[in-house]
């Protein structure tokens, strides 16, 4: 008897869906193809377990994937972000890497689990006779959306990657060193897929006859349309990209939230900025994202770690004007007697009482309202919200006829959200406005998964990291094609050395 491991606990279901206190879940263990898939309850819990794989393997440790490891990937290999603890996030900082490194296995090993779980779910539902098509169809469509988005991080990060899908499963020698597969042959499948699932999902879950509760952490059309124009930006398909996030717009049921500081706030578990975002409990099943965030030492916020922290070179990028400059914690007393601020030269020695920090905290997960020091915390993590939509459109403009009314005013909804200082038509051609959307990207955006495949996407991330490491007094490590995908993790390639890294390293 086959055995699909697919595991479903209380808390990992209401970690996602936090918001819906009438959501009573079952509880699974063990499923064996004579115990599961039944009933349309057998369904939803299937559905439910590869939402859960978003946070993490198990309660308790739920920081992985997209509520904390997956930002070292996409964000402390750039301008943006900065660790000053050594081992595989220290390097990672430094941008340099190698095949060994922790947690480029790590982010791997749990994008394929979620895969893992996704095919089995698609694969079971497919079969089941005891639920109508139309639930089949709904629960089908969440399972592809949330594989498109593991494989979409995976082309990103390492390009042709191993593709399995559910048909592999009817195959028992699937799992034999399987090929890569190229990043135009898994960008077709997750293109059918997301074409697929905007045709069949809701627009949102009020009065939805699958779920008893408005589960707004659910896949959406507007989630579906936009992680499809992510994937047209990435193949720089610019009329797709620019319709797909206009029909987005036109839902008429997303808009700026009214602060960039609220937004983020941990009591802000979903508003109408949220397309689709990872939820969590604190009192449930809470993430660790106040713990990586939070300032070193502070009095406050204590027994936190900074472990993924922003440079200064960043941080000082900001205008004075900008409310999103003032969502750090860059100076204070600390709890070990000294005060923490940054140092006014490169290399300064600060005098007696005094600490230079090597990187700022960021408030952006670590509130400083919460004068707590819990291990786990409820911040949502938003995979996707409103703002990217508004810029990846202006982005798709510009490239398509160059700078113009709505493009700019598109940038400069976001701007005016933060008071920050405001585009000019007249002042920017179609370079300078890339550039400047770019830099807008990065201050709207940082830690939220995106700044290192923006780079790449806009040609720059050798240029724009390599700049920095020089003013940082760092060694210009970036060179491109070598760097465009990070090495396949070596205990992968002991397994399968169909993943060749010869030229990647």
């Amino acid at each position: 008897m086959k055995k699909y491991n697919i595991i479903l606990i209380i808390a990992a279901v209401f970690l996602q869906f936090s918001c819906n206190k009438n959501l009573d879940p079952k509880v699974y263990s063990n499923l064996t193809s004579t115990n599961a898939f039944h009933t349309q309850s057998d369904a939803v819990a299937a559905v439910n377990a590869v939402y859960a794989r978003l946070k993490g393997p198990a309660v308790g440790d739920n920081f992985d994937y997209w509520t904390v490891r997956h930002f070292a990937l996409t964000d402390l290999t750039t301008d943006v972000g900065h660790c000053d603890y050594g081992g595989d996030p220290g390097q990672l900082s430094l941008v340099q890497w190698n095949s060994a490194n922790g947690l480029l296995a790590e982010d791997w090993r749990q994008i394929y689990k979620l895969i893992a779980d996704a095919n089995n779910a698609i694969y079971n539902l497919s079969a089941m006779t005891t639920i109508g098509n139309d639930a089949k169809s709904q629960f089908l469509a969440e399972m592809k959306f949330l594989r498109a988005i593991a494989y979409l991080d995976l082309t990103d990060a390492w390009g042709p990657v191993v593709l399995v899908t559910e048909k592999d499963l009817a195959n028992p020698k699937y799992t034999n060193q399987p090929p890569v597969t190229p990043v135009a042959t898994i960008d077709a499948l997750l293109i059918s897929d997301l074409e697929g699932a905007i045709s069949t999902l809701p627009v949102d879950y009020q009065n939805n006859k699958y779920y008893s509760t408005n589960d707004v952490g659910r896949a959406t059309k507007g989630a579906a349309m936009t992680l499809l124009a992510k994937l047209y930006l990435r193949q720089h398909q610019w009329q797709k990209a620019a319709d797909l996030t206009k029909q987005v717009m036109d839902l008429g049921i997303y808009q700026l939230y009214p602060t960039y500081a609220g937004l983020f706030k941990e009591d802000n578990k979903w508003c109408s900025e949220n397309i689709f975002s990872v939820l969590s409990d604190a009192n449930v099943n809470g993430t660790e994202l106040l713990n990586h965030f939070g300032p070193l030492n502070h009095p406050v916020l204590t027994d936190r770690w900074q472990y993924y922290a922003v440079t200064w070179d960043f941080y000082n990028s900001y205008g004075d004007e900008d409310d999103r400059k003032k969502m750090f914690f860059t100076e204070y007393d600390g709890v070990d007697g000294l005060t923490h601020k940054e140092a006014p030269t490169l290399g300064a020695t600060p005098p007696a009482g005094v600490l230079y920090m090597p990187d700022v905290a960021t408030m952006k997960y670590a509130d400083p309202s919460r004068a707590d020091n819990t291990y786990y915390d409820g911040h949502s993590v938003d995979i996707l919200r409103y703002a990217d939509v508004l810029l990846s459109r202006a982005e798709a403009l510009n490239e398509l006829s160059g700078p113009s009314a709505e493009s700019i005013g598109l940038v400069n909804m976001v701007k005016a959200r933060s008071h920050a200082k405001q585009l000019v038509l007249g002042e920017l051609n179609q370079s300078t406005f890339r550039d400047a959307l770019l830099q807008e990207r990065g201050w709207e955006l940082y830690y939220e998964g995106k700044r290192r495949a923006d780079l790449m996407r806009f040609g720059k991330y050798d240029v724009v990291v390599n700049a920095y490491l020089k003013r940082a007094g760092l060694n210009q490590t970036v060179t491109l094609p070598r760097d465009q995908y990070f090495p396949y993790p070596i205990n992968q390639v002991n397994i399968n050395p169909n993943l060749n890294n010869s030229g990647r390293q």
